[in-house]
């Protein structure tokens, strides 16, 4: 495997960002190097949002609460939600690919408080801090201090995930893999989990795409920010899906 390093050009990025505030986090798996863009943003610790759902289902596949991505994961509870893909019965892949928040917060007071800050602990993930709730500590809402990560931190854990440099079984990163596949292209395949953040009216101002892309024998890890209003996860993944084509890995 070449440890040649992926440039992404300034001009590039910030075609890709428009006018939305962020940064973009790749690390090449098996050198560990590294290219930023706005490095500086790229610092600034964040609320997870949904990308939580990455340690939440690793934990859980790890405690063996959960054993397969198509097992029989969220029974709906009837409560009708905005997302309409929420209002079912769900398996864990679909679970994890819909976001679905009630059945992820049902698997955090599954783990249990002292289980699930071991393992947060023991991967180090951003500040650590869970103090909001069993199972509310990744979701930024008015008057709640959540758990905080950096996009740097973000790619960081993912190279290592990737890299099985993390306590979890090879079983448990090979099912996370499996729920972590987007799309397969002739040039590359892309895994990964988008997440979106409120401010205190409610209005959607960040979004999240953390993940992977292997492509020409070669593994990146990656983190995207993308910060303003209307601003949700599934723009920080167009951001990325935009950079990764033009650099020939999609």
């Amino acid at each position: 495997m070449s440890c040649r390093t992926l440039q992404i050009s300034e001009s590039t990025a910030k075609e890709a960002f428009g006018d939305r505030a962020g940064a973009l986090v790749v690390i090449e798996c098996l050198s560990g190097r590294t290219t930023t863009y706005q490095p500086d943003v790229a610092q600034i610790p964040l609320p997870p949002c949904s990308t939580f759902k990455i340690v939440n289902a690793l934990v859980g596949l790890e405690t063996v609460i959960l054993t397969s991505p198509d097992e029989q994961f969220y029974r709906w509870d009837g409560v009708e939600r905005s997302i309409p893909a929420w209002n079912r019965d769900l398996s864990l892949r679909e679970a994890f690919q819909a976001s679905c928040v009630p059945a992820f917060q049902s698997l955090a007071r599954q783990i249990g408080p002292e289980r699930m800050q071991y393992w947060i602990d023991r991967i180090d993930y951003g500040n650590r801090d869970t103090s909001a709730g069993i199972d509310v500590f990744w979701l930024p809402s008015k008057g709640r201090d959540t758990i905080l990560i950096s996009p740097t931190q973000q790619a960081q854990l993912m190279r290592r995930i990737v890299s099985g440099e993390v306590p979890f079984s090879d079983t448990s990163l090979a099912t996370l893999k499996n729920m972590m596949f987007i799309k397969k292209s002739d040039r590359g395949v892309l895994y990964g989990k988008t997440g979106s953040g409120t401010d205190d009216e409610g209005t959607y101002v960040l979004g999240w795409f953390v993940g992977y892309v292997e492509s020409n024998g070669k593994t990146y890890a990656f983190a995207c920010v993308a910060q303003g209003k209307n601003i949700m996860g599934k723009n920080a993944r167009a951001i990325v899906d935009n950079i990764l084509e033009k650099q020939g890995l999609l």
